[in-house]
């Protein structure tokens, strides 16, 4: 038997940010550049709290922050304004506090606002927490924001799109159904950014979050947070550490996704840290890495690495 999880409410198209009546005495969750860029006024909230000091890689102790300051307060709802980080932070906090979940993302690359997982940093290192308590109770995904978006944004989150659905296609825990969504959600990534059309990322983000999230990603993204722990952003890892993994795999994607990092143009990246600490930490990661495709070694890994150092 496969079980699909999703959110039960997902609206998606131009405007419908903008247009959804949210409730009163929310609370936003999102990072600092919020009111400049225009999103709150865009999505003409009313009577709410803020907490914008969301950061990339947010640690853990971020939520617990939030969870301090408002637990006393009236809130009805805790909505995730931003990026992945924010997502990840708001599902979290949400799910502790016991609120109604609205996830309104403004990049368009982890897919983060239809999925049970939550992304933070736990002692210097990227943990993943899964829950069904941290869904959505309603998913957003409006493509205006996507306008004025830094082309670095861009660039980051759409390799990322494009990482989770290729690694999750090739997943173990992958079926019929998911590998049918990342499919699909390859093939939208690849036209939006082969031919900039920059306004089709969301969509085949959503579609990827509704693969991966009831599949898994796989050796590139427990290859990734070694580069992502070093500093390098996220998609900017992955567009490596997911090639080099789509190699090992022998993927039906490899040729397709090492088109599409050369047309974005990212800098090579490089591992600072010691092979064998390097290697120790990636093989810890087993939720990514039991369900690869091929099982892999610790030698494996480490002549992985040595491609990426100096």
């Amino acid at each position: 038997m496969k079980i699909i999880k999703q959110p039960n409410d997902i609206r998606f198209g131009f405007d419908c940010a903008k247009d959804f009546k949210y409730p009163k005495n929310s609370l936003v969750i999102t990072s600092k550049g919020s009111i400049s860029r225009g999103w709150l006024e865009y999505i003409n909230l009313e009577n709410f709290k803020i907490f914008q000091k969301v950061i990339p890689n947010p640690p853990i102790e971020i939520t617990n922050n939030i969870i301090s300051e408002f637990q006393d307060e009236t809130i009805d709802c805790v909505i995730g304004l931003g990026g992945g980080s924010s997502m990840d932070v708001a599902k979290f906090v949400g799910h502790k506090l016991n609120k109604k979940k609205i996830l309104i993302p403004t990049t368009f690359g982890s897919g983060s606002e239809v999925t049970r997982i939550s992304v933070l940093t736990v002692n210097g290192k990227k943990t993943s927490f899964h829950d069904d308590r941290m869904f959505a109770d309603v998913a957003i995904i409006d493509p205006n924001f996507v306008k004025n978006t830094p082309k670095k944004i861009i660039r980051d989150s759409a390799i990322d799109a494009c990482a989770q659905c290729s690694e999750a296609y090739d997943s173990k825990n992958g079926n019929e159904y998911t590998r049918f969504l990342c499919k699909k959600a390859f093939e939208i990534l690849e036209d939006a950014i082969l031919n900039d059309k920059h306004e089709k990322l969301p969509f085949g983000s959503l579609v990827t979050g509704l693969g991966f999230g009831n599949s898994s990603t796989t050796l590139g993204h427990a290859l990734s947070y070694v580069f992502s722990n070093e500093g390098f952003s996220h998609g900017h890892a992955l567009a490596f550490t997911t090639l080099a993994a789509h190699k090992f795999n022998e993927s039906i994607f490899e040729r397709k996704f090492e088109k599409i990092v050369k047309k974005l143009k990212f800098e090579r990246i490089f591992l600072k840290e010691d092979l064998e600490n390097a290697t120790k930490t990636i093989l810890s990661d087993k939720k990514h890495l039991d369900n690869n495709p091929k099982t892999i070694t610790e030698k494996d890994i480490k002549n992985i690495l040595k491609d990426f150092k100096n």
